[in-house]
């Protein structure tokens, strides 16, 4: 039995003509050659395998070929490109940086330089995966890649230009490889099946192609996978099955639904994706590609951006002549905005049924109706019913209900401000929220449904008394009410509030922080005190003692320093005994 040799290495381009998507730059390599300008190095990078060590090996060859071609292709003929098709030429040296990127792989890389070449003019170097090299390796390698040999061309591979230091970008001349397109992908694919005697169709190609992202390696390599399974027949339904694609079907069956408003056929063709295996973020993502896709056929011009054969796109365009371009602005901006929410939501099948449910609504009669366009109304709890059983709203009454007889307290005294021109709110019954002590009555006036609903708002102010006793209590009630804020809570049983006036308080701290403390939670605080002590027009004062700053032991140094101030003894015991405080 011959050695089987994979795709990606059998057919691997021997000359620039036969790179594959990467004409630009084996154009400007083959007019570098044939002018004589060539770099002392140089730096290819881009992603994997779209030929980065490929073009190295051909450029090597191509420099040293002793009888080279009119076109500046190595003529494979000559003792030195036998030599290097063979794998025995000493004139090229190829290095894997990422098992040899210590200081003294580069050392011994350094002593080879100097030795000439003994066949050719040049002896080149190759290192592959540059950026693993240490920073150690990089700084030894720094001078000699700077000023090499004449006889000495470095070339750099890297997948990570940016892992490398600008000493050494600064050193070479960079060359950045692009994906490689579908188009030239196919065609690729397409001349290694007719070589092998492989049967395939257009549109499976397509397919591997998408699925090798650019990476020609990828695509020959996923080329003998399916090859294997098939037996050499590669269609688009095994294609499909051998590496679990979903295919357009389901998203054409989905498109159906959604321009149908159908949703449960809708989540019973998601809930059969799932149950093949697929993730349902693969789904929500497939389905942005869909509608960019149909998109993108909406018109001709735009259509060729759309790489795929031409009985799909034929499918897509005839779909897209069904889908308005309102549909298709509003489904991608829908599921664009699900994918983003899909790796923050816990219940993700959830988020997936709803996708495709606000996706069938799109196209209901009502999605394109003047009211739903306008903003949303709540509606009220209490049915009209109710609100019409109701007699004609009053103004509340302004008179404080009569405390009992065994709680005779001095009536507060109440003050209306009507404020007016406030926005309307549409069905709601009338209601009174407290807010910080002060209630808030809103009455709604009108029967009839197009008249406006007219609101007055009245703030109580209330003025009772209270005696000094009653605001110590009521401060220590709401300190000690304080679980979490240790600091202010201590701050306030030690600080306690001295009444100077009817309505103004003040308190005596021992220093700026717990003055701090106390002018942040100042609102807080006569908030709780307004409302227990029934008087809006309590005020607060806040200042340091006048002995200066009181000083608080925060610290082990400070409370012993603290302690030896109180008690000489403690000094002239640390002292004597040589003590020091850990």
């Amino acid at each position: 039995m011959d050695n089987y040799i994979v795709s990606a290495r059998k057919y691997r381009p021997m000359t620039f003509n036969s790179v594959v998507g990467q004409r630009s730059l084996t154009t400007t390599l083959k007019n570098a050659i044939a002018s004589g300008k060539l770099a002392h190095a140089y730096l290819f990078c881009g992603p994997r395998g779209v030929g980065k060590t490929t073009c190295a090996r051909i450029f090597a060859k191509t420099i040293n070929c002793l009888t080279p071609t009119a076109d500046g292709e190595a003529c494979n003929q000559c003792e030195s490109c036998v030599a290097f098709n063979e794998q025995r030429s000493f004139n090229i040296h190829e290095l894997d940086a990422a098992s040899n990127n210590s200081v003294d792989d580069i050392r011994s890389l350094i002593e080879q330089v100097r030795i000439p070449p003994q066949i050719g003019k040049y002896k080149v170097y190759i290192i592959d995966e540059v950026h693993m090299l240490s920073q150690a390796a990089f700084n030894a390698f720094l001078k000699t890649l700077e000023e090499p040999p004449h006889h000495a061309i470095f070339i750099l591979a890297t997948t990570e230009k940016h892992k490398i230091l600008p000493t050494i970008l600064s050193r070479c001349q960079i060359y950045d490889f692009s994906r490689i397109t579908i188009k030239d992908t196919v065609e690729h694919l397409q001349y290694v099946a007719t070589q092998e005697n492989v049967k395939t169709e257009p549109e499976a190609l397509n397919v591997l192609a998408q699925k090798a992202d650019g990476g020609m390696r990828d695509a020959l390599s996923i080329f003998d996978q399916v090859v294997s399974f098939t037996g050499g027949n590669v269609t688009y339904k095994a294609v499909i099955e051998n590496l679990n694609v979903l295919d357009y079907e389901y998203y054409f069956r989905l498109t159906d639904c959604i321009l149908t408003n159908n949703v449960v056929e809708g989540l019973l063709i998601l809930n059969e994706i799932l149950s093949k295996g697929f993730d349902g973020n693969n789904v929500i993502t497939g389905i942005a590609s869909h509608f960019r896709d149909l998109l993108l056929c909406k018109d001709l011009k735009t259509a060729e951006l759309f790489e795929v054969g031409a009985s799909i796109r034929e499918r897509y365009i005839e779909t897209a002549k069904r889908c308005s371009n309102e549909f298709l602005y509003k489904a991608i901006e829908l599921v664009n905005e699900s994918d983003l929410n899909y790796r923050y939501s816990r219940n993700k099948r959830l988020l997936s049924d709803l996708t495709i449910i606000r996706l069938c609504q799109l196209s209901s009669p009502q999605a394109g109706s003047e009211d739903q366009k306008k903003k949303q109304v709540i509606d009220p709890i209490f049915s009209k019913q109710e609100v019409s059983a109701q007699p004609t709203a009053t103004k509340p009454s302004t008179q404080p209900a009569s405390p009992p007889d065994n709680q005779q307290r001095k009536a507060p005294v109440i003050q209306k401000e009507p404020v007016t021109n406030q926005p309307q709110i549409s069905g709601t019954p009338n209601v009174t929220p407290k807010v910080g002590g002060m209630g808030v009555s809103i009455s709604a006036f009108g029967q009839k449904k197009e008249e406006t609903a007219k609101a007055e708002i009245t703030i109580e102010v209330l003025n009772d008394r209270f005696t000094p006793l009653q605001l110590i209590n009521e401060w220590k009630a709401y300190a000690e009410s304080l679980i979490e804020e240790h600091h202010l809570k201590n701050t306030m049983l030690n600080c306690l509030p001295n009444l100077l006036e009817n309505t103004v308080f003040e308190v005596i701290v021992n220093n700026p922080v717990q003055e701090q403390r106390l002018q942040d939670s100042a609102m807080d605080i006569l908030s709780k005190l307004r409302v227990q002590l029934r008087n809006t027009h309590l005020r607060m004062e806040i200042r340091i003692s006048e002995n200066n700053e009181k000083k608080l032991a925060f610290t082990p140094a400070e409370k012993f320093n603290l302690m030896m101030e109180e008690n000489e003894s403690l000094r002239r015991l640390k002292d004597e005994f040589g003590l020091e405080l850990s």
